[in-house]
């Protein structure tokens, strides 16, 4: 059997936990510039706010309502995901983390309602996050049983006979469907497949033509067939991106390269974490989509390095390259981003014959600049290129401390 782990409302959630005074009270988080909603509580859903929906659109009933808004805090948030994760760990042989609130979990040495309830219980008392367990025979049913979890009062539900499975998937939407996106939910119910039973019952041949091989896999996994297995490695990331909106429009280019050094860092070190090379390095740049007044800019380019590499340094060095090639002086910028791609490990290197960089000197500087940041605080040690005026910025005016991840803003207790 395998269990499907999900942390209810995470972000309003983590918030939450250092603001009890807000238990029970509609919540709302941002995105970067606290521009629209990507976290809602129960009580902020049920007044009608939706997923993405822009704030300045809802101003009034924010206030009407006395909503409590927060500013997106990822590494608070990261965080305490990290300590959910460890939890559920000390309680099961084996997890597979599928996001930050999620995970799927492994049963197949025995499974009883006693020890859900239990392990659910010990996440909320450890970390304060409430979670949902769904459990049923294959990872597509433990996401159903998730669904349903999660208007349980217990926050536990279990998918474990042929009758009850069918029972569910006969009133489950075929669109809620974990690996049915709007495209095919679309599809579908023109076929007239509207729920999980009639995907379920539907002639495997006739899907196989009109569908990917995955939705015969679904299928396969709506019968009760194990066709994902529990993967609990970790893969390499073919790509990592790290990109932001500006607080303001940015036009000077020193400002700009300042910021594409930062994210060229960023991506770096987390290229480091995964123990990662890259091969390629792309660069973009955005003008303002909303500002339906000026021309619109949105350049990219791709550069290639001659020996695949996780070293800030040059990772820094080829993206200021890259930005002189796509700048404009002509225009403002709203966004940029850095994206390092062809990503490989260390054992599959093709070293270049004319790569002049002594390779083990600049592995052991990269190693001391990371330990540095982990003990002193992340950016103490940092590049002249990455600057100190980051105008560039986003505006998070309602962020909470991160009480978790920094020493001077650790929670303080009046006794």
């Amino acid at each position: 059997m395998i269990g499907l782990a999900d942390c209810n409302n995470f972000y309003a959630s983590c918030e939450r936990i250092f603001h009890p005074e807000i238990n029970n009270k509609p919540v709302l988080v941002l995105s970067n510039n606290d521009g629209c909603v990507i976290a809602r509580s129960d009580e902020s859903k049920a007044l009608g706010i939706k997923m993405g929906e822009p704030v300045f659109k809802i101003k009034g009933l924010i206030k009407e309502n006395k909503i409590n808004v927060f500013s997106s805090n990822f590494p608070l948030y990261g965080d305490l995901s990290r300590r959910v994760m460890r939890t559920l760990q000390s309680e099961l042989k084996a997890i597979e983390i599928y996001s930050i609130d999620e995970a799927f979990l492994d049963f197949s040495d025995y499974l009883s309602l006693e020890r859900v309830l239990s392990i659910r219980k010990k996440v909320q008392k450890w970390t304060g996050i409430p979670i949902s367990i769904g459990v049923a025979p294959n990872k597509t049913l433990a996401k159903v049983a998730n669904h349903i979890a999660k208007k349980e009062q217990r926050g536990v539900f279990i998918l474990d006979n042929k009758l009850l499975i069918k029972k569910v998937l006969n009133d489950f939407p075929v669109e809620s469907l974990w690996g049915i996106g709007r495209k095919y939910a679309r599809r579908l119910k023109v076929m007239n497949i509207k729920t999980a039973l009639e995907l379920r019952d539907a002639n495997p041949v006739w899907l196989r033509k009109c569908f990917s091989i995955n939705t015969i896999k679904l299928q396969n996994e709506l019968k009760g067939a194990l066709m994902y297995n529990l993967n609990n490695f970790k893969t390499t990331k073919k790509s990592i991106c790290t990109s932001q909106s500006f607080g303001r429009e940015i036009k000077d280019f020193n400002n700009l390269h300042e910021a594409i050094s930062n994210f060229a860092s960023n991506s770096a070190l987390k290229l480091r974490r995964e123990n990662s090379y890259c091969s390629k390095i792309s660069v973009f740049l955005m003008t303002n989509r909303f500002n339906l007044d000026v021309k619109q800019y949105n350049p990219s380019i791709t550069l290639a390095f001659d020996t695949p590499t996780n070293d800030s340094m040059e990772i820094i060095n080829k993206s200021k390259e890259a930005l002189k090639l796509i700048y404009s002086h002509k225009f403002s910028y709203k966004k940029a981003g850095v994206v390092l791609h062809a990503n490989t490990k260390n054992k599959q290197i093709q070293m270049s014959f004319f790569d002049n960089i002594n390779r083990v000197k600049r592995n052991k500087l990269m190693e001391s600049i990371d330990s540095l940041n982990l003990t002193l605080g992340k950016n103490k040690i940092r590049f002249a290129s990455q600057g100190f005026n980051e105008k560039w910025q986003s505006k998070r005016q309602k962020l909470s401390p991160s009480y978790t991840t920094k020493y001077d803003e650790i929670l303080t207790i009046k006794i």
